[in-house]
Formats: C-alpha cells, sequence, structure tokens
C-alpha cells in the first residue's frame, strides 16, 4: 500500500511511498481510508520537534473508512461498516488522566495517511450518517480534544460566557462548535480579523485580536470577563487570559505553541480563585460521549480544504503557516 511517511533524508521530510501491511493480530481490524485529517502532531513530527521519531512511520492520527477485513477475535460485523478511529492507545482505566503507556495513532505505530490503517477493534466506531468521510474524518483528535477540555475539565453550561482562543485551528474550531451547541454565550480570539469575522458568522458574540494592545480592556468592557477560557498556545499571553477570567473561572489550556509564559500573574490567580488547568486529549468515555454528542446535536465539523495524498506537501505546508480555517483532509 501507499502512506505518507516521515523521511527525514528528504528535503520535504515526507513522502509518498510504499509501505508494507504487517500480519493482522486478532484483535485488529483492517480498515481502508477513505478520508484523513492533519494535526499540528503531524507537522511537528516533521520538522523534528516531537519525541521519539522514526523514519519510514506513517504519519496520521484522524481517519475515516470502511472495514475491510477483521482479526479471529473481532465481531465479524465490522466488516464493511463506515467507521471512524479512536485515535487515543492504551488511556487506561483512570478518567482523570492517562496511563503511562499512553499514545497516539501515527508516530510511533503507523497511522492514517495511507490507504489502509490497522488498529485495535476497540478503536472503532461507526460513522455518524449525517457525516461524509472528509467530515468524519476532521473529527477526532481535535474533537476529542476539544470535547475533554469543555466538558471533563471546563465543567461547561448554557448560558457560561466562554472564550475560545486561536479560532481557526482544528482544536479551536470544535470548542467553538461544541461550546455553541451547549448553548454558551461564546467569544472568539485571533491575530486574523477575517477569522473572527467568520466566527461572528458562525454565531460568535465577539471577537478580539489578541495583538491589539487594549484587547483585554475591550473584552473585560463587554462581557464582564470569562466564565471558561479554553487556549492552545499558552506563552507570554496566559497573563491576558488570566486578567479576563471571572473570579472563579477556568483556564484549560491543551497546548503551548507560543511556549512558556515569562512570568505568571500568580497573586491574580490566587486572589480571583482562578481554577489553570491542562488537558489532553481523552480518555475512550470521553470520545463515547464526544461521538454521541456530535450525532445528537448533528455537528458538521468544518473542512478547510481536501489535498489527494501526492499533495501532502502542500498540505503540511497550509497547516505550517496557519492558512487554515478548520481541518486540513487528505484522500487517497
Amino acid at each position: 500500500m501507499k502512506g505518507i511517511v516521515l523521511n527525514r533524508t528528504l528535503a520535504d521530510k515526507i513522502a509518498l511511498e510504499e509501505v508494507i501491511l504487517p500480519d493482522l493480530k486478532k484483535d485488529e481490524v483492517l480498515v481502508k481510508i477513505k478520508a484523513a485529517a492533519l494535526n499540528h502532531r503531524d507537522e511537528w513530527c516533521r520538522v523534528g520537534l516531537y519525541p521519539n521519531l522514526k523514519d519510514g512511520v506513517v504519519l496520521g492520527s484522524d481517519g475515516s473508512g470502511i472495514v475491510e477485513s477483521v482479526g479471529s477475535e473481532v465481531d465479524i460485523e465490522w466488516k464493511g461498516k463506515e467507521v471512524i478511529i479512536n485515535p487515543a492507545l492504551y488511556w487506561g482505566p483512570n478518567q482523570a488522566v492517562q496511563s503511562k503507556e499512553f499514545e497516539i495513532l501515527g508516530m510511533p505505530r503507523n497511522g492514517t495517511l495511507a490507504e489502509f490503517v490497522i488498529v485495535p477493534a476497540d478503536r472503532l466506531f461507526e460513522k455518524p450518517s449525517h457525516l461524509s468521510f472528509e467530515q468524519a474524518a476532521a473529527l477526532p483528535l481535535a474533537g476529542l480534544t476539544a470535547f475533554r477540555a469543555l466538558v471533563y475539565q471546563g465543567e461547561i453550561k448554557s448560558g457560561r460566557k466562554v472564550l475560545i482562543t486561536g479560532i481557526g485551528g482544528g482544536v479551536a474550531q470544535f470548542a467553538f462548535q461544541f461550546a455553541l451547541a451547549f448553548g454558551a454565550e461564546v467569544y472568539v480570539s485571533s491575530s486574523k480579523p477575517e477569522k473572527i469575522h467568520r466566527a461572528m458568522e458562525q454565531g460568535a458574540l465577539g471577537g478580539y485580536n489578541y495583538l491589539e494592545a487594549t484587547w483585554t480592556e475591550n473584552a473585560l468592557a463587554e462581557t464582564g470577563g470569562f466564565d471558561l477560557i479554553i487556549d492552545g498556545a499558552a506563552g507570554s499571553g496566559l497573563n491576558d487570559l488570566v486578567a479576563v477570567t471571572k473570579p472563579g473561572g477556568r483556564i484549560v489550556f491543551y497546548g503551548a505553541t507560543q511556549g512558556n509564559p515569562g512570568k505568571i500573574e500568580a497573586r491574580r490567580i490566587f486572589w480571583n480563585q482562578l481554577k489553570v488547568i491542562g488537558t489532553t486529549m481523552g480518555s475512550d468515555e470521553d470520545f463515547r460521549q464526544m461521538i454521541a454528542f456530535v450525532k445528537d446535536k448533528k455537528i458538521v465539523p468544518v473542512v478547510d480544504s481536501v489535498f489527494s495524498f501526492e499533495d501532502a506537501v502542500k498540505a503540511f505546508d497550509r497547516m505550517r503557516v496557519g492558512a487554515q480555517s478548520g481541518k486540513i483532509v487528505l484522500t487517497p
């Protein structure tokens, strides 16, 4: 089969190459990929910013497709079904935190950017019928991360004021859609005015350009502060988020694309009794709840663009410069 593999000897660091499929184990399934989606994790692997990298590994965590064959201990009823894949492996029994064995599909084991992928059968979920393969492929990793951040860590409720930072990115876009579906009053931030404008067309009550020096003052004047903030950047901007969080509020962050903050406004955090919470991906229970929520609310993931596997470098480059609004999808 063909797959998009990490190859750090090349200028582009990735290539569409022939990959040998291993034998199917008794508890595994072979899925014919119809669509796969990119995450920042894939680009970090490409540029060497992810641990335990191995050349020749198929990248990609998100995928949807059709079950081609099943292992000897897998229910034969799965064969031929349209599915999406939970890319979180070995979370473990503790809902509060992942196990030491936790890993994500796509590194170090082969991922979804290939014609076929082999996964444990318990990673399969039936594809929501209202979604295309491309839309379904956009959902798993970013959708799971956003859902856990909002529900388990953020304890979102209807009527709460919620700020989603970095709107346009995959997790942020899902957090935005989910928060709206929960009945929250949703606001966004971005450095790109066009992304703020698009979010307001989709239901955001307001938006802020975090490059503007007065954005925190404007946000406080307009909203009185936020009950919950979902952030993937951290960095020096974390103190701005502390400044616009209501007393007793929560800041949940799922990434640190801007690195560590130079300093933390500790006094403001403890005096206002804020909760600053980290979150990563999600448990099997989070994934089940997320799929049920998507089906119930008929949520449709935002697909920014669709590329062929042959144009993978263009797709990765689009993610690298942050040009997307929604998920970038690839098809075999």
